[in-house]
């Protein structure tokens, strides 16, 4: 199911305040700051132990290091963010990649991140520098090429951001002589040359350099996926705006090593079967923003 939105002034203010305090310090697995809201005392997940996942060479290399590697995003507030300060790591598709880790039997200080752009994703994975990727990754044919995906573990569409007092971009077939802003090897800028005709776009490895080129006035939009956006907007919401409604549907999935079937049949059947821990991370970090979603169902 596409993702809808509805952006109210109670949303902004609620999603801002869990990025600015880092979403909900410290991992789910310790008592208390797992639950949605940290309103219940329960932790979402243990960490798993006498895990068993035989022919996964990735499981396998994680297990001899005695830690995961994960790679993620570090500029997404809300998805995949890392405070400035203290280092910290907060946000849904982080919080997917640590529940990842505990099932198979990985405790927070045996992870480590690596902030990986969008452009080196697959070749993070096809070299082994990283165990699975968690971070705003659509799933496409073109990338299955070089790597395997688990999941869909969220829905979302493709969108626009535009400055607050912007009235003339109100979609993606009013970027006409526009400049428009997107990271490099990411679907939305492609798709955005493919099938629509801007004046020009721009490359970064970021999105938050995108949203600093907005804010000056050098790009007129940048386009990216809703769940993205939202949160770009919650923290600024008197100088950016989205567009229009979704014009995309992207279905985010975790990035994995080639062929390594049994940690993708691991990672599917974990999603498939933990529903509430799904609904209690997308209430916590994305539903504040207005958005709205249901756990979609794993590729077969």
């Amino acid at each position: 199911m596409r993702m809808s939105r509805t952006i109210t002034g109670l949303g902004l203010a609620a999603v801002a305040a869990l990025a600015l305090t880092a979403c909900n310090s410290g991992s789910p697995t310790d008592a208390g700051s797992g639950a949605a809201g940290g309103e219940s005392e329960e932790a979402l997940w243990e960490v798993a132990t006498d895990v068993s996942l035989e022919g996964s060479p990735t499981y396998d290399a994680m297990v001899e290091r005695d830690g995961v590697v994960i790679g993620v995003k570090n500029d997404q507030p809300g998805l995949g963010y890392e405070d400035a300060v203290s280092g910290e790591r907060t946000g849904f598709d982080v919080d997917i990649a640590r529940w990842i880790a505990a099932s198979l039997g990985f405790d927070e200080d045996q992870i480590t991140y690596q902030t990986i752009p969008s452009a080196n994703r697959e070749q993070a994975l096809v070299n082994g520098d990283i165990d699975y990727y968690v971070g705003t990754y659509s799933i496409t044919d073109s990338r299955k090429q070089q790597i395997d995906f688990a999941g869909p573990y969220f829905i979302t569409g493709q969108g626009l951001l535009v400055a607050a007092d912007d009235d003339s971009i109100e979609g993606p077939d009013d970027l006409a002589g526009k400049v428009v802003c997107s990271v490099t090897g990411s679907t939305p800028l492609q798709r955005i040359r493919d099938e629509y005709s801007p004046g020009d776009t721009v490359e970064n490895d970021t999105y938050s350099q995108c949203v600093e080129q907005l804010k000056q006035g050098q790009v007129d939009a940048i386009t990216t996926d809703e769940a993205i956006l939202a949160g770009y907007v919650a923290l600024e919401p008197d100088a950016l705006k989205i567009a229009g409604d979704p014009f995309s549907e992207e279905r985010y999935g975790v990035g994995l090593p080639k062929g390594d079937t049994a940690l993708q049949e691991h990672i599917n059947a974990l999603l498939t079967d933990g529903g509430d821990v799904w609904t209690s991370l997308f209430e916590t970090h994305l539903a504040p923003a207005g958005i709205e979603g249901e756990q979609p169902s794993v590729d077969e």
